[in-house]
């Protein structure tokens, strides 16, 4: 007879991060300023019993069934697939939620909270402006006034959400310094959290930060996951062979890969290898970076051999950062996700041969999952199965794949 005791106790334990310190394994962790600590102590606390509490879920799944629009689809993209003729690619279409991203799913979450913990202004940081766009429409849904930082490269290739911000009520703030890109926006939204922590909530718009935004954002998002998890074996009666996302600080890929951690699935993230990782033009932090702690958490990050902070490149403003969220950071060093790479000339393939196929113009975050998601299914038979994320429309990109491809609007 099976002793059903020992069998349990030799069942491989399930995956459970990060820990009450909110590091996962050597990363995370909170490293803010003193003057910060008593705001993140207090979300910390507030996040916890949110969790548990039936009407902050209930009122959660309203705002996202009804207002975001969730279930997002599982599409099957037989035209890309018969076009690569290799394994089945369905796509995770987060790009249809209202806003056009990924990105309203964390902030719905987060404006509730900030609600809760009766904060009166939200501040946040945007790269590519999806999460500035996402942040500008759920504080006008709830009347409340918020500043987006956001750097002045990226305000120039982005200019259609930073529209869209202004017309939802939002004040955008240009920053100057530095690379004026993600990073630098990041450095400014922090600044002005400790200077108004009293009645100001920061608004993080990836899985990175202090604890508990890595965790807090990550779950926000598994709603992705859990979703795509039901669908495919609802369509196929089997899990997939492999999850594929784009990885800036990595939300979006959380999102996917969370609800199948202790599943038998491979996962891909794919960071933006810009021009080339024997180039100082890209933003491979895993593949490229060392570990260091700067806003507010340990991960990751891209530096020069004195440790100070490199400028990172991407033809995607949203993929635009050296760091990576803590967790990846921490699936990395256990095996249990694959980091890969594609380069913008890569994405730029893959955005055309989307549209081209599908009639799905994608966001160039999305489009380096998709490179990547094209180089793997060739590799594989028609019955195996590829879930990519399309986290982002590609509306906001035009401009941007227009002048890289030589035609003039």
């Amino acid at each position: 007879m099976t002793d059903s005791s020992t069998n349990n106790n030799n069942k491989k334990p399930r995956y459970k991060q990060p820990n009450n310190a909110g590091k996962f394994g050597q990363f995370g962790g909170c490293y803010v300023a003193e003057t910060l600590m008593p705001a993140v102590l207090e979300l910390q606390k507030e996040y916890l019993k949110a969790k548990k509490d039936k009407k902050f879920q209930e009122e959660l799944s309203y705002y996202l069934q009804h207002y975001v629009g969730r279930p997002s689809p599982l599409y099957f993209a037989k035209k890309l697939s018969d076009h690569l003729n290799g394994a089945k690619i369905y796509l995770k279409r987060d790009e249809l939620n209202h806003t056009g991203s990924h990105k309203i799913n964390n902030c719905i979450g987060q404006i509730l909270l900030a609600r809760r913990l009766n904060k009166k202004r939200i501040i946040a940081e945007t790269g590519a402006g999806q999460h500035g766009v996402a942040t500008a429409t759920v504080c006008a849904l709830f009347s409340m006034p918020c500043t987006i930082y956001m750097g002045a490269k990226d305000i120039a290739r982005q200019a259609p959400n930073v529209f869209r911000m202004k017309l939802l009520g939002a004040e955008v703030k240009s920053v100057e310094t530095g690379s004026k890109s993600l990073k630098n926006a990041i450095n400014e939204a922090m600044r002005d959290w400790i200077a108004n922590a009293n009645d100001t909530y920061y608004l993080l718009g990836t899985v990175t930060g202090p604890h508990p935004y890595p965790m807090m954002v990550r779950d926000f998002h598994s709603i992705i996951g859990k979703e795509a998890k039901k669908q495919i074996l609802k369509y196929e009666n089997k899990l997939p062979d492999a999850l594929i996302a784009c990885i800036g600080g990595g939300s979006n890929a959380l999102g996917l890969f969370h609800d199948f951690i202790d599943d038998p699935v491979q996962m891909y993230g794919v960071e933006a290898s810009g021009k080339g990782l024997n180039t100082d033009q890209h933003s491979s932090s895993i593949a490229k970076g060392s570990v260091a702690v700067l806003h507010g958490n340990k991960t990751f990050f891209l530096q020069n051999e004195d440790g100070q902070i490199d400028d990172a490149h991407s033809i995607s403003a949203g993929l635009d950062y050296p760091g990576i969220g803590p967790e990846h950071a921490y699936l990395h060093e256990i095996n249990r996700v694959n980091y890969v790479s594609a380069t913008d000339d890569e994405a730029l393939e893959a955005f055309q041969l989307l549209c081209k196929t599908e009639g799905i113009i994608p966001a160039l975050e999305s489009a380096h999952g998709i490179a990547f998601a094209c180089k793997l299914a060739k590799t594989m038979n028609k019955e195996q199965i590829i879930i990519t994320n399309l986290s982002g429309r590609g509306d906001k990109d035009i401009n941007t794949v227009a002048q890289h491809l030589g035609f003039k609007l």
